[in-house]
């Protein structure tokens, strides 16, 4: 098998010493002075460091570490000429004049060369020095695994070695996913807080990695339970929209199945299906992960198999090429046209795993390269496929969110799709999706990969509205408490609800988005004939907060007001909707209704959810067997028959 290497990305800074004088000599250095010269190096446009830099004065040399940070000590007073070259970037030069005793700060910043995002990067190889060795226990369900890698000259050797339980070096509780803290909605008064606004998000990550703890007979983590993801994992059959706007609004209300004293409100967004034959051209970068940790068999060997379904879903029209990283950032295939798809698979099928994760470098790339190639009016995104172990350059969860911040202002979206177990960083990948103007997925297995590669991200590749916003204002005369169950990550302050800048979530051709509210209707709520206000306030000491009259000469229960942009566009557009109070028994709900509450009951159940009232397994699958409906690709059959598996070792 051919095998494509990475170059170590870097500056190479020389420093040349000369004498401006008559006689215009070089001066050789000797480090025996007092002055001293320190900087960075980072990218002119993402204004990221450039790391590994070479910093050579005659024959010393010096290395810039992570941050791109570099210093050379004990200079000698002169003129200097720094020339800056950097792998992938345009040389620079510059004068230096350094005095005695001088502790002299200079940076540089670099442009990307021209030829960097059109030439393939095949050359070279990965310098890991071969004293270097790297051990790891990974903890994968009920067997564990010893990694031993040995490197040399840009290869890696790694061995698997099975333990039984009972055997040393088995650790049952070894574990390094990382998952953001969720902090679970609770109930809010409708007077003084009649407003809960937030994102929508069409990820449905959450699922499927739920799904492989299961599988494997464990409990998933806490947080990585995300309720909102779970219910929007499955399809929905609402209504399409039939006017201007691009996606219908549905609802219904009906009694909470796990608490008797609540109602369980649904409110469904149905996104515009479109012709994909007559759709805009897609221009698409794969952005792969092809460091160490993606060296197991449902990692790298997977994002292959998948990415090979997604190309035989595109049209000669569209666009692909293929960025990787490890140590290092490079470009293996420049963007090539869907009508050499075996060009495009042949590239993929090359790669090997090796080194670091520099994913920080590789988003940078990713980005310029999309950049180059933009297709205005098309659909321009990355495809982001890692296991989130970014460890080299930009890594922390507030920088790499800083970093994606900036590149959407390019116009090129984000769709990001997580593999493997073990060292799995979900909390990154969740905030590079949020943050980026795209969606989440996690493929745990091949059945997975279609799914997502086939058919949810067709839509997710032509997004139809951005920035979609919601706010619901509940009426106080009709509704006492209300909860938002999950979306805890996507809550919005109310007045970012008018706020044009301030992002939000994306909606995708034909993608269905689905909220449920728990409340507590009031004692005295809407009759047929009206009711008069009874005087209801909430006391406070500065000021008073009344409702009005006309709230209880209403049946609406509530009012849902939209915001979302066009794709093209940066102001928004309003949609207001007021719902009535109209409930229905649960037996009369639609099957919508019924599955996304059995899937939202399960979800509490796993989070051992201080509100799950008389929720119960044996409820979870009753539900959802009254709501199976066609399921075409099983995909409600595999819910029931996951809880089933669920209960059987959870209630041991």
């Amino acid at each position: 098998m051919n095998k494509l290497f990475l170059p170590v990305a870097g500056a190479l800074i020389i420093m040349t010493g000369i004498i401006l004088a008559s006689q215009n000599k070089t001066n050789r250095i000797a480090f025996t002075g007092d002055a001293h010269i320190k900087g960075t190096v980072t990218d002119v446009i993402w204004h990221t460091p450039i790391a590994n830099a070479v910093i050579r004065i005659e024959d010393s040399e010096f290395y810039t570490d992570a941050a791109g940070a570099y210093e050379i000590k004990n200079i000698q007073p002169g003129n200097y000429i720094l020339h800056v070259i950097a792998k992938g970037y345009t040389d620079k030069t510059e004068t230096c004049s350094i005095a005695e005793g001088e502790q002299k700060i200079l940076d540089f910043s670099l442009d990307i060369a021209p030829d960097v995002i059109e030439t393939p990067v095949v050359v070279g190889d990965l310098r890991i020095p071969e004293t270097e060795a790297e051990e790891t226990t990974i903890h994968l369900g009920k067997s564990n695994y010893k990694k031993e890698k040995s490197y040399a000259a840009g290869t890696s050797t790694v061995n698997y070695y099975d333990y039984a339980a009972d055997e040393p070096g088995y650790d049952p509780d070894f574990n390094t996913e990382a998952y953001n803290v969720i902090n679970e909605n609770i109930f809010k008064s409708v007077v003084g807080n009649p407003l809960s606004t937030f994102s929508i998000d069409v990820d449905n990550a959450s699922y499927a990695n739920i799904r492989r703890f299961i599988n494997y007979g464990q409990t998933p983590p806490k947080d990585a339970v995300r309720i909102e993801e779970m219910v929007n994992y499955f399809d929905y059959t609402y209504a399409q929209p039939k006017g201007s706007d691009p996606f219908s609004i549905n609802y219904e209300m009906s009694e909470c199945p796990w608490n008797t004293e609540s109602r369980l409100i649904m409110i469904g967004l149905q996104g515009k299906d479109i012709d994909y034959k007559e759709a805009s051209a897609s221009n698409l970068v794969f952005l792969i992960d092809v460091s160490g940790s993606m060296d197991a068999p449902n990692k790298l060997p997977l994002v292959v198999k998948s990415l090979h379904t997604l190309i035989d879903n595109l049209n000669e029209k569209d666009k692909v090429a293929v960025v990787v990283y490890a140590g290092a950032a490079g470009l293996v295939l420049p963007s090539t046209p869907c009508n050499q798809k075996q060009t495009i698979k042949d590239a993929l099928t090359h790669l090997e795993a090796g080194g670091s994760t520099a994913g920080g470098a590789g988003i940078q790339l990713a980005y310029d390269v999309a950049v180059k190639n933009l297709i205005k009016e098309g659909n321009n995104r990355v495809i982001l496929c890692t296991d989130g172990d970014f460890n080299i350059g930009t890594s922390s969860d507030a920088e790499m969110t800083r970093l994606i911040e900036e590149k959407r202002k390019s116009g090129v979206f984000i769709t990001v799709c997580g593999f493997g177990m073990g060292n799995y960083k979900d909390s990154k990948m969740e905030s590079i999706a949020d943050n980026g103007n795209g969606a989440y997925y996690y493929i745990d297995d091949d059945k997975e990969a279609k799914k997502v590669f086939t058919t949810d991200m067709r839509g997710t590749l032509f997004t139809i509205a951005k920035d979609v916003k919601i706010q619901i204002e509940f009426n106080p005369a009709q509704v006492k408490e209300y909860r938002l169950i999950g979306y805890e990550n996507r809550l919005l302050n109310n007045e970012d609800f008018d706020n044009d800048a301030k992002d939000a979530g994306e909606l995708g051709a034909g993608h269905r988005v689905t909220a449920l509210y728990e409340i507590k209707l009031n004692d005295n709520a809407y009759q047929p004939h009206g009711l008069k206000s009874n005087g209801t306030t909430e006391e406070l000491k500065y000021q008073t907060t009344g409702i009005k009259q006309q709230a209880y000469d209403t049946d609406e229960i509530l009012t849902l007001k939209l915001r979302y942009k066009n794709p093209a566009e940066e102001v928004s557009r309003l949609i207001e909707k007021p719902l009535p109070n109209q409930m229905v028994g649960i037996e009369l709900t639609s099957e919508n209704f019924r599955f996304a509450s059995a899937v939202a009951e399960f979800g509490m159940l796993l989070r051992s959810s201080d509100l799950k009232g008389d929720a119960s397994y044996e409820e979870v699958i009753k539900l959802a067997n009254s709501a199976r409906g066609a399921d075409t690709n099983g995909y409600r059959d595999e819910f029931i028959n996951l809880v089933k598996t669920y209960t059987g070792f959870a209630q041991k």
